[in-house]
């Protein structure tokens, strides 16, 4: 059980990286440059840190995500090994997210589902936001397949992996499917059809769920009367004190008693970020959210120039399909992340990576056509 998996996988990559002739550069471009500022901002904020010896030990973590995502960069150079990635990264999520599915159903929904102790999805509500982001990645490789068996798994993974997000009682989670659902409904050609799949859909999942459930949800309307919910607030202003205090922020690991007591309202009631952004505005101050909203920002306008650019065209059509489930896994993290502290996670960052590598593929593909002519 000690045996430092992430360790020897990394010191595979680098290996691989080093001995592989089959690599590419880094793409240069205006997002990979602002997520380069952001990586060195992080930096500076860490020797600037309250508390800088956690700050150090939170930044180190970080920065091992960050290198993995950028070894994805240079390794993945085609379209086939980013499939087989985005294999990896499903097959790991869905053997959580398939169980809590089966767990959801056996049990009723009595109970919560929760993830992998010690990891990033162990929370409840980050299980479910990830889940949400990985059903997006299950649709694209649906849509691709060509064997009907893996049509029908997948199929299979997406009903029970909807269930965990239900059974995971995430309020969270239930207004990032809405926002999903909403989303997928705008940008579908038929309105009417698709309308009624996903009121039917919602139906079917929603009308299994135990009263418990719906109580729990109904606190989302009332949440001035929730514990948890104005303690969500008060972290929230917390982090916009901190932030018009302290021009670098206060660095990693830094919710404390002490920096509550100088920048909270109500100081005794300590909270984390729970949010993606008020956990960069305290980490980084105004620039480092500055510099986390214009990646997403601007990996959402590549994706959208990538599905512009391979619009009906079937040569193109498996880049149009990974583009919107790209889209659709953001906005998964984008408004569920809203309430959750996984700023740093690294499957969002992953996903940054594959739209630089979607973008650079489709770019390749599209030379190589046009010198064929």
């Amino acid at each position: 059980y000690n045996m430092p998996f992430a360790q020897i996988t990394a010191l595979v990559l680098l290996l691989s990286m080093i001995f592989s002739k089959e690599k590419q550069a880094i793409p240069i471009n205006s997002l990979t440059f602002i997520w380069g500022c952001f990586i060195v901002w992080m930096g500076i904020t860490t020797l600037l840190a309250y508390y800088p010896d956690a700050a150090y030990i939170q930044f180190k973590k970080v920065i091992k995500i960050q290198l993995m995502t950028v070894l994805t960069m240079i390794l993945i150079d085609n379209m086939t090994k980013l499939r087989q990635l985005i294999w990896v990264i499903v097959l790991s999520i869905s053997y959580y997210s398939v169980k809590g599915g089966v767990f959801t159903l056996l049990t009723g929904g009595t109970y919560r589902v929760w993830g992998p102790p010690g990891s990033f999805i162990e929370d409840n509500n980050t299980l479910a936001v990830a889940v949400l982001m990985v059903i997006a990645l299950m649709m694209y490789l649906y849509q691709t397949a060509e064997k009907k068996w893996v049509k029908n798994a997948l199929i299979f993974m997406v009903i029970f992996s909807l269930f965990t997000v239900l059974g995971s009682q995430s309020r969270g989670a239930l207004l990032a499917i809405i926002a999903v659902g909403g989303f997928y409904w705008l940008k579908s050609k038929s309105k009417v059809y698709s309308g009624i799949f996903i009121a039917i859909a919602a139906v079917a999942l929603l009308s299994f769920m135990p009263d418990s459930w719906y109580e729990r949800m109904h606190t989302i309307e009332n949440y001035e009367e929730d514990g948890s919910a104005m303690g969500r607030i008060n972290a929230w202003k917390y982090a916009f004190n901190a932030a018009n205090d302290n021009f670098f922020g206060v660095g990693f690991d830094s919710w404390s008693p002490e920096t509550f007591l100088l920048y909270a309202p109500v100081p005794e009631d300590v909270h984390a970020a729970h949010s993606i952004y008020f956990s960069v505005l305290a980490d980084h101050g105004w620039p480092g959210l500055i510099m986390f909203l214009l990646i997403l920002f601007m990996s959402w306008q590549k994706l959208s120039k990538i599905i512009k650019k391979t619009k009906n065209d079937d040569s193109f059509k498996e880049y149009e399909i990974l583009a919107k489930m790209l889209q659709i896994a953001f906005i998964s993290y984008i408004v569920g992340g809203a309430f959750l502290s996984i700023s740093y996670f690294d499957l969002p960052w992953h996903l940054v990576c594959f739209v630089l590598l979607l973008e650079q593929f489709v770019k390749r593909e599209t030379i190589d056509d046009t010198a064929k002519i």
